[in-house]
């Protein structure tokens, strides 16, 4: 397999490889190494079961089980649906996943390495795919921060909380989502994280901090902690940062959560069919 990028700020393609094969060591390090430098990986033409899909990404970590515990297959709790599709009156998958900006995982005590989509049914309209995933670079918006910004940020915390996703999902988006059940709030209750982070094998500065799940930069009264992480949040999300990927029946998507963010654009309708199995890597193997 080898690997061709796609432009100067995030994202590469990778071909020639076949991701229901066992994984050798060569490549599980050169695909981890391809991640440092691109942040986005797209592997084409990949033809993959759901357990195939499980057994490439637990290479790269231990992966996530959902606190909310919907969407998932059966037999394979690693395993989430993302899709719009209804059967027999039922949604065959979450279908407003990731429809903002943030980055998997933050919520958690031990942070994402990666997350891995398979796209098996993706909506297209004049020529043109739908439900597309944007990302933004965020050791790129680190090297961007005014120094007096970096400074402030510097030795800094921020807190993640993954209930305001979720309830931001549940009423800005229509929403077929129940709230979280006092269980699952325990569950996954609020975890801190340091505001800049060294990528375990870039050894690059990056702004850790995403709409989504950050709440608070614990170390600031919180008029302040409001207020900066306002202006974070704009910048991080500036044009020249950013990365649109287009999808394409049987890609496999793989990106970096450490140094990226993303958002996956709602543009399609509800008879514009889109299905997706995702699975989601700790970072543990680097943290």
């Amino acid at each position: 397999m080898h690997v061709i990028s796609e432009n100067k700020i995030l994202g590469a393609k990778v071909v020639d490889a076949d991701l229901s094969q066992p994984l050798s060591h060569h490549d599980r390090e050169l695909i981890i190494q391809w991640l440092g430098e691109y942040g986005v990986l797209a592997f084409t033409n990949q033809e993959l079961s759901p357990r195939q899909l499980r057994d490439f990404s637990g290479n790269f970590g231990e992966l996530e089980i959902n606190v909310a515990k919907i969407a998932q297959d059966p037999e394979l709790p690693e395993v989430m649906t993302l899709s719009n599709m209804v059967e027999d009156g039922k949604p065959l998958g979450l279908a407003d996943a990731g429809q903002d900006w943030h980055t998997d995982m933050s919520y958690s005590k031990m942070i994402a390495f990666a997350n891995i989509l398979y796209g098996i049914k993706i909506p297209h309209r004049n020529g043109k795919s739908l439900g597309n995933t944007e990302f933004s670079n965020m050791h790129a918006a680190y090297e961007g921060l005014p120094k007096d910004i970096a400074q402030v940020l510097e030795n800094k915390t921020i807190t993640h909380d993954f209930n305001k996703f979720w309830e931001k999902m549940r009423q800005e988006k229509g929403s077929s989502r129940p709230p979280l059940t006092p269980e699952q709030l325990r569950a996954k209750p609020p975890v801190s994280h340091p505001a800049i982070l060294v990528h375990p094998t870039s050894k690059k500065k990056v702004l850790y901090a995403n709409p989504g799940y950050s709440i608070r930069i614990n170390e600031l009264p919180e008029d302040e902690s409001n207020e900066l992480l306002n202006f974070l949040f704009e910048h991080q999300l500036q044009e020249k940062y950013r990365y649109a990927f287009e999808w394409e029946e049987k890609n496999v998507l793989m990106w970096d959560n450490i140094w990226t963010i993303h958002n996956a654009v709602a543009d399609y309708r509800p008879d514009e069919h889109r299905y997706i199995k995702r699975c989601q890597v700790a970072a543990n193997l680097f943290f």
